[in-house]
């Protein structure tokens, strides 16, 4: 990524798609080129918390909503400590930002971290081309970046780009060094937290419940997470493929081997699927946004969801499948696309989510995710 800051608000800008469509408007936030997987969020609302959230790492997020930026930015709702995704596209950003915990307006923001956006552009155009198309690599340009360049050149630059198949993001985006949440008041358990690309909701969540969270790099080993003689074992979201998570799949492998109880969510969903022998899959164009219908199969419960993943873990929806760690079924399945949600070990305590239970951005239909971990570790305790 190159980028510059004059004169955004102005400068002309051009998406250019993999497949040779192209989309003209305005610079929004830093001025210069970027490249990464073009997506679509249907999300309302709670664009600094998908702007922050790792999993979005290398990715370029078409937001279907067209006014985005009416409520600013603030320092207390990212969720990591810095933007992730690699372009942004809007169709009418607010030209005034209007909220009582607004510090600066998103351009702002956008600009002071050198993310390079696209407004201006018919969103909704571009998102049905992703739906029948699929996700694809993705180019913005503008000022230098554009500037004498012919659109068959740019169009190159972007099939030059890595695709997101086959990509192994999560040591880029985890923290490089553990660190310690401390329980909200009375601590209760302790778990480790294998940081794929965490949230900070999440480890928020858990300490609400009296938990003390460790969290860990993505390259912990079973050593590094058994040194903090853990009650419970998370595995949290992230970016990339999860068939190259080889590493994250060995050690939570150990950890069932342990029957030490096991909650893992997005990316950790993915890995528990491996982890128990079920292969993953792309999707053609994935789930993100805050509205997405899954039902609990094992409560016949439908809780609306948070959604940020590519991938899913192609597993039988019809059948107990016998595993190298006891049986396993689908306890989750999303109701648009019949897509694996949840997967729950029937013998042993462990069990994982699809998406994003801590509600940062979204509802809180699937809080009690959190409250069925806490009653997993009490079950073993006891």
């Amino acid at each position: 990524m190159t980028t510059s800051t004059r004169g955004a608000d102005k400068t002309p800008a051009v998406l250019v798609l993999e497949d040779g469509r192209i989309f003209r408007g305005r610079a929004y936030g830093a001025v210069g080129e970027t490249f990464g997987e073009a997506v679509f969020s249907t999300g309302m609302t709670g664009y600094q918390e998908t702007l922050t959230d790792p999993s979005y790492h290398r990715q370029v997020v078409v937001m279907t909503a067209p006014h985005v930026g009416n409520t600013g930015v603030n320092d207390e709702d990212p969720e990591s400590g810095r933007i992730w995704v690699s372009g942004y596209v809007v169709r009418d950003p607010a030209r005034v930002s209007s909220n009582w915990r607004a510090q600066r307006s998103l351009d702002e923001e956008l600009e002071r971290q050198g993310v390079v956006g696209i407004s201006g552009i018919d969103t909704r155009a571009l998102t049905r081309h992703l739906r029948e198309r699929g996700a694809m690599r993705v180019g913005i340009f503008s000022g230098d970046a554009w500037t004498g360049v012919r659109d068959e050149a740019l169009l190159a630059k972007v099939q030059e780009q890595p695709q997101m198949k086959g990509a192994n993001l999560s040591a880029e985006v985890a923290t490089k060094e553990t660190y310690v949440v401390p329980a909200i008041g009375t601590k209760k358990f302790t778990v480790a937290a294998v940081d794929l690309g965490i949230k900070g909701m999440t480890p928020h969540r858990m300490a609400e419940r009296g938990i003390e969270v460790h969290v860990l790099p993505a390259t912990a080993t079973a050593e590094d997470i058994y040194a903090v003689n853990p009650d419970g074992v998370f595995f949290s979201n992230g970016p990339g493929d999860p068939a190259t998570a080889d590493g994250p799949v060995a050690v939570m492998r150990a950890v069932l081997e342990r029957k030490t109880p096991l909650f893992g969510i997005c990316f950790g969903n993915q890995i528990l699927g491996r982890a128990l022998g079920f292969g993953t899959y792309k999707l053609k164009y994935g789930h993100r946004g805050i509205n997405q219908p899954v039902q609990d199969r094992t409560t016949g419960k439908v809780e609306v969801t948070a959604h940020n993943h590519g991938f899913a873990v192609d597993a039988p929806l019809d059948k107990i499948s016998d595993t190298p760690f006891g049986r396993a079924q689908v306890s989750h399945v999303c109701l648009n696309d019949d897509v694996v949600e949840g997967l729950q070990l029937l013998d042993q305590p462990a069990f994982s989510v699809q998406y994003h239970p801590e509600a940062a951005a979204g509802p809180h239909d699937a809080a009690y995710l959190f409250d069925r971990f806490v009653s997993l570790m009490e079950a073993e305790r006891a």
